[in-house]
């Protein structure tokens, strides 16, 4: 008898012993935990966004949604970048105030040729206060994963206070399982054994948050 034989009969036994529970499993997992850890304002909720955001070194930036087209400018002008991709949903009115060249989100496209793209802009699902994290889900204005994994330099847009929830319970609400789900708590980094910090190992290396205010429809 192999020894993964052996594991699993020791599984079966002990199944066997335990009785079948028909218990549907949304009841049978207690949820009474705190879904927030305190109790905090919109506006208090917003800044924390803002200091975890910048405590894990992505640069946060607030603007009116009149302003958001040339924030995103200006982004791109100070980050040098010629090219941008973008993704199918995409307000097109978000780029209005650059000249850098679109590249549309295909599916035909390789991991070289999303590396030469110099800046990618998205939208996003939800932000995380409590933890300063970002949501993206594959959604229209987010695009497909990798095109905010492969890119060294993400703008991404959250509407305040629209899409900001205090803590990751909430988020989970807000969020369908079955979609594809990037959680992003800064640029990408890693720390070898002597702790140096290395930014856009497996990401972008700079993230920029932009917390724009009002309608942008």
């Amino acid at each position: 008898m192999s020894s993964r034989e052996r594991v699993l009969g020791r599984v079966r036994r002990a199944l066997a012993a335990a009785g079948q529970d028909e218990t549907p499993y949304e009841q049978a997992v207690p949820r009474d935990y705190l879904r927030e850890h305190g109790e905090r304002s919109v506006g208090q909720t917003v800044e924390l966004l803002a200091e975890n955001l910048a405590d894990y070194r992505a640069v946060v930036h607030r603007c009116a949604a009149d302003a958001l087209a040339a924030t995103i400018g200006r982004l791109l002008s100070e980050h040098g970048s010629r090219t941008v991709l973008v993704p199918p949903g995409l307000d097109p009115r978000w780029l209005a105030a650059t000249e850098a060249e679109r590249v549309p989100d295909r599916a035909e496209s390789t991991a070289h040729e999303l590396d030469r793209v110099d800046s990618v802009v998205t939208g996003c699902a939800v932000a995380v206060a409590e933890t300063g994290t970002i949501v993206l889900d594959g959604g229209p204005e987010q695009g497909r994963r990798r095109i905010t994994l492969v890119p060294d330099h993400h703008v991404c847009v959250v509407r305040v206070p629209d899409q900001v929830v205090g803590s990751v319970p909430q988020a989970l609400d807000r969020l369908d399982p079955a979609r594809p789900l990037t959680w992003i708590s800064g640029p990408s980094a890693t720390s070898d054994i002597e702790l140096d910090r290395v930014e856009g190992v497996h990401g972008p290396r700079t993230l920029e948050v932009v917390l724009v205010t009002g309608p942008t429809d």
